[in-house]
C-alpha cells in the first residue's frame, strides 16, 4: 500500500510520490521565538517529528527544514520590555525551545534558519514580487503584496476575496500613505524611530524590516527550492499566512510552492484552542513538572495529528496508565534486537495504519495488540517487534523497569528495605504486618507486585 496524505489544497487524500525518487523535501513553520513554547507547539513538533520519522522508517531520505522567527513586533516587544538586546532574548528563547523539544524526543531538523540570516534573500524576492507588478510601495514607506493581482489568492483556505473584503476592518486611506486595499499584506515594514537599532536592516525599499509571511517563503525557496514536496505547520497557519506564502511564493516563481500542505490540529483547553494570546496556555515546562516527557508525547501521539486534542490532567494520567501497560509487556519478556519484517502480521497492520495519512491511534492499538501477545507468550522476538515498532513513533524506547519506577517519591532502596521487611513478615505469618507494610507503600505511590521470581514494584504515578 502506497503512502496517502491528507492535502489541506485539494482538501482530500492524495497518493504521495515526492518530486525526486527517494527523497522528500519538507519545510514546516515553527516558532516565533518570544517566550517559551507551550503544549501547542509541542503538538506540531511532534505532529511532524512522527512524519519524518516514517518517512525514513519508509527507506527515503528526508531533507526537512523547520524555521525560526526571530524577527517581530512580539519579540520586539518584549526585548524592550526586558532591556535586552533582540539577539539576547532570541537565542535564549531558541535554546530553551531546543531542551523542551529533545526531552520530547522530537529529533532536530536537518535545517533550522532564523529569519534574521535570510534577509538578502527576502529582499530580492520582494523585488522580483515588484518587477511583475505585484508588490508596490506605499507612501508610509511600507512594501505590500497586492492580493487581488494574484489569481490564485484563496485556493489553500477556500476563502473567496469578496467574503475577506466583506469582513474587512481595516481602513484604506491612500492620501496617508496606506494600503492600495484592505486585503494587501506587507512585504516589508519601514523603520519607525521608536524601535532599537538591532531590527533596522538598509534597503532599496528604505531602512526597515521584513514582513512576517515573505520569511517562510524566502528561506524554503533557498534551502529547498521553487517547488518542494511537503508544507506544513498549525491549522491556524492555514490563514492568512500559508496563504500568502503561496500567494507571493507563486507570484515570482510562477510554480507551485508545495505539492501536500499539511496542518495539524489545536491542542484545546475547554474546548478552546491553547494560546498565548488567550492567556489559556500550558508551557512545555510546566507540563514536565507533573508528567514525564514520555508521557506527553504518547499523549500526543495516540491521536490523530489532524485531530482537535483536548488538554487535561485526566487524560495525561490515562496516557501515563495506557504507556505503563506497554512497558508492563515489555518488563515481562526480554526483548530481542530485531529488524522490522513489515510482512509480519503486526507490522503489516501497523504499516498500513501509517501509510493512510499517518495513522497513529491505528498503529498505537496494533502496539496494544502485540503487548497482549507479549504478556501471553513472552515471546523475546515479538517483544523486540513491540520495541522496535514503539521507535517508529519514539516511544518504548526507555529501561522497561526504570520507566515503570518513575514519578516516585521514593528511592529505590528505600523501597527495597521495606519488600524486605514484608518477606520476613511474611515468614514469620505476621501478614497484619505485612499488608500494613504494603498499604503503607501503596499510600505513598508504590504499588507491590508479587511472582515466583520475587516482588518488584511500580510507581503509582
Amino acid at each position: 500500500m502506497s503512502l496517502r496524505i491528507y492535502n489541506t489544497l485539494s482538501r482530500d487524500l492524495v497518493d504521495f510520490t515526492p518530486s525526486e525518487p527517494g527523497h522528500v523535501r519538507m519545510y514546516v513553520c515553527g516558532m516565533t521565538v518570544y517566550d517559551l513554547c507551550h503544549l501547542g507547539h509541542a503538538r506540531s513538533m511532534v505532529a511532524f517529528d512522527l512524519v519524518q520519522r516514517w518517512l525514513k522508517a519508509c527507506g527515503m531520505k528526508v531533507t526537512y527544514v523547520r524555521n525560526v522567527t526571530d524577527i517581530d513586533d512580539k519579540i520586539i516587544k518584549r526585548a524592550v520590555e526586558n532591556g535586552e538586546t533582540i539577539r539576547s532574548l532570541t537565542d535564549r528563547m531558541i535554546s530553551a525551545l531546543h531542551e523542551d523539544a529533545d526531552a520530547l524526543g522530537i529529533e532536530r531538523p536537518q535545517f533550522e534558519p532564523r529569519a534574521t540570516d535570510y534577509v538578502p534573500q527576502m529582499l530580492s524576492l520582494i523585488s522580483v514580487l515588484q518587477q511583475k507588478g505585484l508588490a508596490y510601495s506605499s507612501g508610509d514607506g511600507d512594501v505590500n503584496f497586492s492580493v487581488r493581482k494574484f489569481p490564485g489568492y484563496g485556493k489553500l483556505s477556500g476563502k473567496s476575496l469578496d467574503d475577506l473584503h466583506a469582513g474587512e476592518r481595516v481602513a484604506v486611506n491612500t492620501q496617508e500613505g496606506g494600503k492600495d486595499d484592505p486585503l494587501d499584506f506587507v512585504l516589508w515594514k519601514s523603520a519607525k524611530p521608536t524601535e532599537p537599532q538591532d531590527v533596522k536592516w538598509a534597503s532599496p525599499f528604505g531602512v526597515g524590516r521584513p514582513g512576517w509571511h515573505i520569511e517562510c517563503s524566502a528561506m524554503s525557496c533557498e534551502l529547498l527550492g521553487e517547488t518542494f514536496d511537503i508544507h506544513g505547520g498549525g491549522a491556524d497557519l492555514q490563514f492568512p499566512h500559508h496563504e500568502n506564502e503561496i500567494a507571493q511564493s507563486e507570484g515570482a516563481s510562477g510554480k507551485p510552492l508545495a505539492k501536500v500542505w499539511m496542518h495539524n490540529g489545536f491542542i484545546n483547553i475547554d474546548n478552546e484552542k491553547m494560546s498565548k494570546s488567550l492567556g489559556n496556555f500550558f508551557t512545555i515546562r510546566d507540563v514536565l513538572k507533573a508528567f514525564d516527557a514520555e508521557t506527553v508525547r504518547f499523549f500526543v501521539v495516540r491521536s490523530h495529528y489532524r485531530s482537535p486534542l483536548n488538554y487535561s490532567d485526566v487524560h495525561l494520567n490515562d496516557a501515563r496508565g495506557a504507556l505503563k501497560r506497554l512497558y508492563t509487556a515489555l518488563q515481562g519478556a526480554v526483548a530481542e534486537p530485531v529488524t522490522i519484517d513489515w510482512a509480519d502480521p503486526f507490522a503489516a497492520r501497523f504499516q498500513a495504519a501509517m501509510n493512510e495519512d499517518f495513522g497513529t491511534p491505528e498503529a498505537v492499538a496494533v502496539l496494544f495488540d502485540l503487548a497482549s501477545e507479549v504478556n501471553r507468550s513472552h515471546s523475546s522476538r515479538l517483544a523486540g517487534l513491540l520495541k522496535a515498532l514503539g521507535a517508529v513513533l519514539g516511544l518504548l524506547q526507555a529501561d522497561p523497569q526504570r520507566f515503570l519506577q518513575s514519578g516516585s517519591a521514593l528511592d529505590d532502596a528505600a523501597i527495597q528495605l521495606q519488600i524486605q521487611a514484608r518477606a520476613l513478615a511474611k515468614q514469620s505469618k505476621n501478614f497484619a504486618e505485612a499488608d500494613r507494610i504494603r498499604h503503607d507503600l501503596l499510600a505513598q505511590g508504590i504499588v507491590l507486585k508479587d511472582a515466583a521470581s520475587g516482588t518488584t514494584w511500580e510507581s503509582a504515578q
